[in-house]
């Protein structure tokens, strides 16, 4: 399974995000590309552990039943809902925000799967290192995706 981990995959992605531009298109959902590259930053300081995270009782009660799907190979599905905390209001500076991605994706890439292990998810409880690079390698995908990059 492809992972933010693997040097190759990460250099794709940030090719990828280097190729978004801020009146791109997108193809479902609601954000904006800033939306979006703000979204997918605040998921990857979770991810790296720099916001605290504690599941929500949701997620305690029937997280159980969609874990194999987030952490497996199939990409996340069009319109999937999302917490709270990742819903961007306002209308991020584009190009302040897309470097501030690149830089977390790089510093996540550097932390491994062992710094990552353990963190919290806030539906999905604690991850291993193995599962945030995945998932986090699906999240920016889906994202990139749903702009054409």
């Amino acid at each position: 399974m492809d992972s933010l981990f693997d040097p190759e995959v990460h250099r794709t992605l940030q090719r990828r995000l280097d190729a978004l531009k801020p009146d791109a298109p997108r193809q479902w959902g609601k954000m904006t590309p800033a939306q979006m590259l703000e979204h997918t930053a605040r998921a990857l300081d979770m991810a790296a552990g720099k916001t605290a995270s504690k599941q929500a009782l949701l997620g305690k009660l029937i997280g159980w039943m969609f874990r194999a799907g987030f952490v497996g190979e199939k990409p996340f599905s069009k319109n999937s809902p999302t917490g709270p905390d990742f819903i961007v209001k306002d209308e991020p500076d584009f190009e302040r925000t897309k470097a501030r991605l690149k830089s977390l994706m790089t510093e996540f890439h550097a932390l491994g799967e062992q710094g990552c292990d353990g963190n919290v998810h806030g539906f999905f409880g604690t991850l291993s290192g193995r599962e945030w690079g995945v998932t986090q390698f699906k999240h920016v995908d889906h994202h990139l995706r749903q702009f054409g990059a």
